[in-house]
């Protein structure tokens, strides 16, 4: 099939989470104040949170989750999120920034295709700064 609808941008992502409150308060912690907006379904709540970067992300917290539940990049479904930076600098100054925070993070790794920093939010669910090497 050669004639397909446009898509051109991945509007946002919804994480499954244990404590609304507490994932919320982490991204904010990071990312900066978000505009909020609640949604309430048959056994869930939702928390969307934008940045004036246009990112948003939403949280779900299911009732049928167990508390003592974490998230496991290893299983069938979501491996990380990944954000996108300008340039290394940038990526080594949202390291800066989670120490200012106080987030544990791992180092900043120069790989063949970019770099690369990783932290794991309140559930353990990975999201990573990375920035490109130019061709």
């Amino acid at each position: 099939m050669t004639d397909r609808p446009p898509v051109d941008a991945l509007h946002h992502i919804t994480l499954s989470v244990r404590d609304l409150a507490t994932s919320a308060a982490w991204y904010q912690r990071l990312l900066g104040d978000a505009v909020t907006a609640d949604r309430v379904g048959d056994g869930w709540t939702r928390l969307r949170l934008e940045w004036p970067s246009g990112i948003i992300i939403v949280l779900t917290r299911h009732e049928s989750t167990a508390p003592d539940d974490s998230f496991d990049h290893t299983r069938v479904g979501l491996d990380h999120i990944a954000l996108s930076c300008p340039d290394e600098a940038a990526v080594r100054g949202w390291a800066a920034r989670m120490d200012a925070a106080g987030i544990e993070h791992g180092p900043v790794e120069d790989v063949a295709y970019g770099w690369v920093l990783t932290a794991r939010d309140t559930d353990r669910i990975p999201l990573e700064f990375f920035c490109r090497k130019a061709a």
